[in-house]
C-alpha cells in the first residue's frame, strides 16, 4: 500500500510539473514564434492550450490545410475581410496588420478563455467560441492556411474537424 501511494504521488508531482513547463513553453513560444508558418508554429500552440484542460492533442491534416489555404487566399483576394466560410468544418479566423505568426493568431483565440466560464457553459461580455473551439475534445485534426492582403494585412484560417461548438455541449 505504501508504495502505490507513492507512486501515486510521483505521478502527480511530474504531472504538475510537466503542466508548469507548458505553461512556461507557451509564454516562451508566443514571445518568440516560429519564422516560418509551419505545421508545427499552428500544432504546437493549439495543443499547449488542449494540455492544460487535458484534452488530446490535435494532428496536422493536409487535406484540412489546403481547404483552409484556398480559403486564405480567397478572403485576401477579395476585399480583406473576415468572413467565416459555410464548409463542414470547425473554423477560426484571425487577422492582423503585417505579418501575423501562427503563434500571435493562436494566442488571440487562446485569450478568449478569461471569458468562457465552463462551470455555466458561457462566456461573459465579449465572444469565446474561438477559444471553445481550440480545446474542444472532440475536434482531432487541425489544418491551417495564411493569406496576405493587398494593404499587407495577414489572414490566418484554421480548420478543425470534427467540428465543434455545439450549443448546449462544453467543450472538454
Amino acid at each position: 500500500m505504501f508504495r502505490k501511494v507513492s507512486i501515486e504521488a510521483l505521478v502527480l508531482l511530474l504531472l504538475t510539473i510537466y503542466l508548469t513547463q507548458i505553461d512556461v513553453s507557451f509564454a516562451q513560444y508566443y514571445q518568440y514564434p516560429q519564422s516560418h508558418d509551419s505545421p508545427d508554429s499552428y500544432l504546437r500552440p493549439h495543443n499547449v492550450a488542449r494540455a492544460m484542460v487535458r484534452v488530446k492533442p490535435l494532428r496536422w491534416d493536409f487535406g484540412l490545410a489546403t481547404v483552409a489555404q484556398e480559403y486564405a487566399n480567397q478572403l485576401a483576394s477579395g476585399p480583406c475581410s473576415l468572413e467565416h466560410s459555410s464548409g463542414p468544418y470547425g473554423e477560426n479566423l484571425a487577422m492582423g496588420s503585417g505579418d501575423m505568426s501562427p503563434a500571435q493568431a493562436v494566442a488571440m483565440w487562446i485569450n478568449e478563455k478569461s471569458y468562457y466560464d465552463y462551470y455555466s457553459n458561457s462566456c461573459h461580455d465579449s465572444a469565446c467560441g474561438h477559444y471553445t473551439q481550440v480545446v474542444w475534445r472532440g475536434s482531432a485534426r487541425l489544418g491551417c492556411g495564411k493569406g496576405v492582403c493587398g494593404n499587407g494585412a495577414s489572414i490566418i484560417v484554421c480548420n478543425y474537424d470534427p467540428a465543434g461548438n455545439y450549443i448546449g455541449t462544453k467543450p472538454y
